[in-house]
């Protein structure tokens, strides 16, 4: 989903982009969005960063939230930023961390600056992001989303499809617990500003929201698709990890996280700034 709104806005922005694919469905999907496509696949790195061509920059946010991503991500690294240096201009090179990264927040909203005290299945990501901040010959900057939305996809997905399916959509912990937000185009429009504008170096937070209670979100959910308990089902942390892995325990972290810092410096105008109203408004057949 972020990757298909990236492609979008660049290409409406008039950059030539060339995005890599792993099937023929992503090929064409790419194509229909006025891409290019190079085979491939972010496992598999040796097979085609021969072939990459003259490029400008690169912009990674491909993860399968598999047990293997780490190794996956520095086998990638391993292959791929020596080739970047390789090319004969600097290559902007955007890094995708995330707002998991931050632990818990408090009610200080978190910004750039702030320690990470990442969840334990994304750990990996700081030494990892470092690296690409630190290497040479490769213009570095990270970008960390918040939660990612659009419509009743994204992160909104289960609780569109609980919504319908079930007689109370579920949440991890509390009602009380808080998520930053972004929608997908929102989320977009940051990642093509950092390329035109971002100083090397730099890590921006892409929040819109600052902070949602997610007990709002399912209940608007709820409200919506006439589900017969508007009061959310409380599942624990162990539930949803059992079911969707480790990393789903990201669910019960409660966070406030600040986009004030793209905003300043990249021009960052979200447009999308209420979510419970846009779940309002989705179409009831989904």
């Amino acid at each position: 989903m972020i990757g298909s709104a990236v492609v979008r806005e660049l290409v409406a922005r008039g950059h030539d982009v060339v995005g890599l694919a792993r099937s023929d469905a992503s090929v064409a999907q790419l194509q229909r969005s006025g891409a290019a496509a190079l085979g491939g696949d972010i496992a598999a790195p040796e097979r085609w960063v021969a072939a990459l061509p003259r490029l400008d920059a690169v912009i990674h946010m491909a993860c399968d939230f598999a047990s293997d991503m780490a190794a996956v991500d520095q086998h990638l690294l391993d292959a791929l930023l020596p080739a970047l240096a390789a090319q004969p201009q600097a290559v902007r090179f955007i890094y995708t961390g995330g707002c998991w990264l931050f632990g818990d927040t408090g009610e200080e909203a978190a910004t750039e600056a702030s320690p990470f005290r990442p969840l334990p299945a994304f750990a990996w990501m700081v030494p990892h992001l470092s690296r690409v901040l630190a290497a040479p010959g490769i213009d570095g900057v990270v970008i960390h989303p918040a939660m990612v939305y659009a419509g009743a996809g994204g992160v909104f997905s289960r609780f569109a499809r609980e919504a319908v399916g079930r007689s109370a959509v579920r949440v991890v912990g509390r009602e009380a617990i808080r998520w930053p937000l972004v929608h997908s185009d929102d989320l977009a429009a940051l990642y093509a500003l950092a390329l035109q504008r971002a100083r090397s170096g730099e890590s921006y937070i892409g929040a819109s929201v600052e902070a949602l209670a997610v007990g709002k979100i399912a209940r608007a959910f709820a409200r919506r698709f006439g589900t017969a308990g508007e009061a959310p089902e409380i599942i624990s942390t162990d539930t949803i990890a059992a079911e969707l892995g480790a990393w789903a325990r990201g669910y019960a972290l409660d966070q406030r996280l600040s986009g004030a810092k793209a905003r300043r410096e990249l021009g960052w105008q979200p447009r999308y700034l209420d979510p419970e109203s846009e779940i309002g408004r989705l179409p009831r057949q989904l």
